[in-house]
């Protein structure tokens, strides 16, 4: 547990499986959204005669995964070698930013049949959004969805929602009333890591059941019952004193081929100003399909043997940022022992040092993406790690990612790579401060 800075929502479970405020093995969270996946073709294929025996194995492999890191990898092989087909298409949807990647893992377990997007919370003036809705506890409340192909969402196919934490229930139930009001359909799947809901929120499935003649089923790894008491915390405490003596390391900035299409797109942030650079379209944001994942998978293949191949020390961390979170914990999977992984957030969290907290340190700097946004990186120590790879979708301005930078070159013990991926050949930079 661990306090969270905002008065909607007085707290946060830290999960030790998602890759976002705890450093893990890349495996856990890719295991984490291939568990879910396996439920939901259990639940979707209950009336179908399979091999008990073959589901409770790949069951087992998947807990045992999860609770034991160091047994995450052969599960999460295990899983994808299953090949699982569900009985009909379906379509998932992952909620920005936490689950961006948490909802591809699950999408990608499935050898066909499937396509996938992501919301994001990213203005681009040159799409519409699809369908748009609020998270009501959140500090960033609006979500986009910007399909390229209206299509995937016009048809008659059930829809997985995936997030990592359901309290109320809220936030599901705004994303099918708006996708209900444009693209009707009879069955949701609310997918989700945790499952708080009692009483009265469960109660509300049902009613929006029955207002709007549709099924939603829930799948969770953990379920249960919380209770709040006492006040939210509006203000977090300065954690700077930990970097203050920490020397500096060199940072390295190369740019590595990925050779996937980009979608020349640009993006606006808070201040009105325009980057033109242009986005990865099969990251999830604009939606991708099955017969897109042989193409994704050759490239972290060859973007993660090239980073193996620049890696001096035997611990270093890969991290993703923000909502781009599913590339690089795939890539990172495939660098090498003494990985670690996880993503910056946008999610505010008091840091506190004692065993039974969640987040011991935090470091605060202005988003590269929208300065008037604080990203955060937590429970990283200074030297914890020889290297920190951190993986960015498209280019940004060097004096935007500079407020990044400087935290990262007091938290490596070595060096800092920050890699740019490009569809085109393209020089590196070198060592920079």
């Amino acid at each position: 547990m661990a306090a969270r800075i905002n008065k909607k929502r007085s707290f946060l479970f830290v999960s030790k499986v998602l890759g976002k405020h705890i450093p893990v093995n890349p495996y856990t969270p890719l295991l984490s959204g291939a568990a879910l996946g396996l439920l939901l073709y259990q639940e979707m294929n209950h009336d179908v005669q399979a091999d008990q025996g073959w589901m409770e194995e790949l069951l087992n492999k998947a807990v045992q995964g999860l609770i034991h890191p160091e047994q995450a990898e052969d599960a999460y092989h295990a899983l994808l070698a299953a090949r699982l087909t569900l009985p009909s298409p379906v379509i998932f949807i992952g909620f920005a930013e936490t689950a961006t990647a948490l909802g591809h893992s699950m999408y990608n377990i499935f050898a066909g049949g499937a396509s996938y997007i992501h919301t994001t919370r990213e203005d681009i003036p040159d799409l519409e959004s699809v369908v748009s809705f609020e998270e009501e506890h959140s500090h960033a409340v609006d979500h986009l969805c910007y399909a390229l192909d209206r299509g995937l969402l016009s048809g008659s196919e059930p829809i997985i929602l995936v997030d990592d934490e359901i309290t109320t229930g809220n936030t599901a139930v705004n994303t099918i009333r708006d996708i209900q009001s444009k693209f009707p359909r009879q069955e949701y799947v609310v997918a989700s890591l945790l499952d708080w809901r009692t009483g009265k929120n469960i109660e509300v499935y049902q009613e929006l059941e029955q207002e709007l003649g549709i099924r939603i089923r829930s799948l969770c790894l953990l379920q249960g019952s919380i209770e709040v008491q006492g006040t939210p915390l509006l203000h977090a405490q300065e954690d700077v004193a930990r970097l203050a003596s920490a020397a500096e390391v060199p940072v390295v900035v190369t740019h590595v081929r990925d050779e996937l299409e980009r979608l020349p797109v640009t993006s606006k942030d808070s201040y009105g100003e325009i980057n033109g650079s242009p986005y990865v379209k099969s990251s999830g944001r604009f939606g991708i399909v099955s017969q897109d994942n042989i193409l994704i998978d050759q490239a972290v293949t060859r973007i993660a043997a090239k980073l193996r191949s620049q890696r001096e020390g035997p611990r270093a961390l890969v991290m993703g940022v923000g909502e781009f979170m599913y590339l690089p914990m795939r890539i990172a999977a495939e660098m090498g022992d003494g990985i670690s992984y996880q993503s910056t957030t946008r999610s505010p969290i008091h840091p506190e040092r004692r065993p039974d907290y969640g987040v011991h340190s935090a470091a605060a700097y202005p988003s590269a993406g929208d300065p008037e946004i604080t990203n955060f990186i937590y429970n990283v120590e200074p030297g914890q790690y020889d290297e920190i790879f951190v993986l960015l979708e498209r280019e940004v301005p060097p004096e935007r990612i500079k407020p990044m930078t400087d935290i990262l070159q007091k938290l490596a013990g070595r060096k800092v790579h920050l890699i740019v991926l490009t569809s085109e050949d393209s020089g590196n930079g070198g060592a920079g401060d």
